[in-house]
């Protein structure tokens, strides 16, 4: 594979679940540059046909169960034209994590990822603004609970700590000023003048859609010293001095370090991306160009170094091999994959996400995710896998081993593997003689052949990392 075509693979493996053989066509000719533009801008891409999954999965259009709302999303990451906001959506909520295993309320975890994807690449201000009166998050993080009477330092905390500056960056005294400003800050249900008239109903926190609401009666209005800063602060006012701090810049910049580039931190690179964070006064969108444009990112160095998370490897795998891309039910089964590879998406195990890296990987996760990625790969009646086997017997009918293994890796997203990987998938494919189509009896056999050597390929050591 010729490096402009490696380079395009590795961008759509981090910015998007990988790429398939029409896709990365399509991408080397726009041309790199001009692919890293396309992907920051989702909002020129035609909405999914969520009327459709709805109309066949009941279950979808109501997103009261979690495996229907998980199938929903990874529905979304196969199917997305523009993968990069599925991406940065999954990115958010490990970062901002909030769990349908407390809220037991499906839908108001999804509303909160269809925060990440409206405002996911815009102002980082814009969007803790948004979270902070997301009514998951507000629930999750008991700032329903916190009063002017008596102040609930969770979400203060949380915010400081996780969201956005992390761990030695603040004082106790800046939570408890935190928490204080976002007093008042609280949800109810649609119904909510005749809760306040009537301090009761019979769904003071059902699975009604919840509301943000501001009860100014509840808000402290005090004066607060809030990172050396003093004033009348209320929730608006704390977001805007976090996002002016240094160390929200550095934080964010590290976050999206690991997430996109490597788990192995670099300085030099999360300054660049910092820095940016600030001339831009927090816009991910151009920290993000700037990261896909920079020259640590193009390395080959970071390439397949990444371990891929359990819905990155579900939803690439299901694009690859061109499954569930109309409404069907079984998706739930491929939400399943991941929940068993250890990925609960919408119900992260703790407020502080998912460990990731080699985590991801033990004995009994990567038999799951060998078996699920093997079963997508391995139907020939996919359209996925049809499109690479047509591709494979394209101008040539007879392919020697080398040759088979080789162009198998290429049209799997570009797998690079290392010489001693290649000697064995390539003793396989001499064990059965070369890949032949040129004789009608053995199109059959050779079909076969090509989705088991797939199968071989996404149970590689090097199919698990982006």
């Amino acid at each position: 594979m010729d490096e402009q075509k490696a380079l395009t693979a590795h961008l759509l493996r981090r910015a998007g679940f990988g790429a398939t053989p029409k896709e990365l066509d399509e991408y080397l000719e726009l041309g790199y540059e001009a692919t890293v533009e396309k992907l920051l801008h989702p909002d020129q891409a035609p909405p999914l046909d969520d009327d459709v999954v709805r109309r066949y999965h009941i279950d979808q259009n109501s997103l009261m169960l979690i495996e229907s709302s998980q199938a929903y999303w990874l529905y979304r990451m196969i199917n997305t034209p523009f993968p990069l906001q599925e991406k940065i959506t999954l990115f958010w909520h490990g970062l901002f994590a909030t769990a349908y295993g407390k809220l037991n309320h499906a839908k108001g975890v999804v509303n909160q990822t269809n925060i990440f994807r409206r405002s996911g690449l815009g102002s980082f201000r814009t969007l803790l603004l948004e979270l902070a009166r997301d009514p998951a998050m507000i629930f999750w993080l008991d700032n329903k609970d916190n009063h002017k009477a008596a102040p609930n330092e969770n979400f203060g905390r949380e915010l400081l700590e996780l969201f956005s500056m992390g761990i030695g960056n603040y004082t106790e005294d800046d939570v408890k000023s935190c928490a204080r400003a976002f007093t008042g800050w609280t949800i109810a249900n649609a119904d909510y003048m005749s809760i306040r008239a009537s301090r009761d109903s019979i769904w003071p926190h059902g699975r009604l859609d919840w509301q943000f609401v501001y009860d100014p009666e509840d808000h402290d209005d005090t004066t607060k010293i809030f990172l050396g800063q003093t004033g009348r602060f209320n929730g608006e006012d704390v977001i805007d001095i976090i996002c002016a701090q240094p160390a929200c810049a550095w934080f964010v910049a590290s976050k999206l370090y690991d997430f996109f580039v490597s788990d192995t931190p670099d300085e030099a690179a999360i300054q660049t991306l910092a820095d940016e964070f600030q001339r831009s006064h927090g816009n991910i969108e151009s920290v993000l160009r700037t990261m896909f444009l920079s020259g640590f990112f193009r390395s080959e160095q970071v390439r397949f170094a990444r371990v891929k998370s359990p819905a990155e490897m579900v939803a690439g795998t299901a694009r690859l091999a061109g499954s569930h891309r109309t409404t069907d039910w079984s998706i739930v089964g491929l939400a399943m994959d991941a929940n068993f590879m250890g990925q609960e998406i919408l119900n992260p195990p703790s407020v502080e996400g998912w460990h990731t890296g080699t985590e991801w990987i033990d004995t009994g996760s990567l038999v799951e995710r060998i078996n699920s990625a093997a079963q997508e790969v391995g139907n020939t009646g996919l359209a996925g896998v049809k499109e690479i086997i047509r591709r494979m017997r394209d101008g040539q009918d007879v392919l020697s081993p080398q040759d088979f293994v080789d162009r198998c890796l290429d049209l799997a997203g570009g797998v690079k593997v290392t010489e001693a990987t290649n000697r064995h998938l390539t003793g396989y494919a001499a064990s059965q003689g070369d890949l032949r189509f040129d004789r009608d009896e053995l199109v059959a056999c050779s079909e076969q052949r090509v989705a088991d050597m797939l199968q071989l390929i996404v149970a590689t050591r090097e199919y698990q990392l982006a």
